[in-house]
């Protein structure tokens, strides 16, 4: 562990926008060498609406499979609330982002469009590698789709 990420303290400036870069990152199917560093590498917890995880192999399983299977994504964030610890050691965050996503089943004519709004809670803490913002806990908590979306 370097020095820097010993003693590096979070800010609001920087955790808001790793979460608006995670969004981006997803949007365009980035690279995992290029997500993997938004994510704590030891107590990861990671919880989708179809898999929990606790390790970075269990969310590149997962990214594989979710680039593999939706397109055109756009995520649009409608609420962002972060909250630093006194220390600066933890940032609390409750968000919901809209996500739409077409995907298509093999065999179907047309590819079908999700539309809906995620309810999220993170916990963001300094990375021990870089010092930057990193997930180290995120959770669905709900999902509310738009009355013409397709399922999941």
């Amino acid at each position: 562990m370097t020095q820097a990420a010993v003693s590096a303290q979070l800010n609001e400036a920087e955790v808001r926008a790793m979460v608006l870069d995670w969004y981006e990152k997803l949007d365009v199917h980035a690279p995992m060498v290029d997500i993997l560093p938004l994510l704590v590498p030891d107590n990861l917890y990671m919880k989708f609406p179809e898999v929990t995880f606790t390790s970075l192999q269990g969310f590149e399983g997962w990214y594989q499979r979710v680039i593999r299977t939706f397109f055109d994504e756009v995520h649009t964030m409608k609420e962002l609330n972060v909250k630093i610890s006194a220390d600066g050691a933890k940032a609390d965050i409750n968000l919901v982002v809209h996500w739409e996503a077409s995907v298509w089943t093999p065999g179907d004519r047309f590819s079908k469009r999700i539309k809906m709004d995620a309810v999220q809670s993170w916990i963001v803490v300094p990375s021990p590698v870089t010092g930057k913002p990193a997930v180290q806990s995120y959770s669905v908590d709900d999902l509310i789709f738009e009355p013409d979306s397709a399922k999941l």
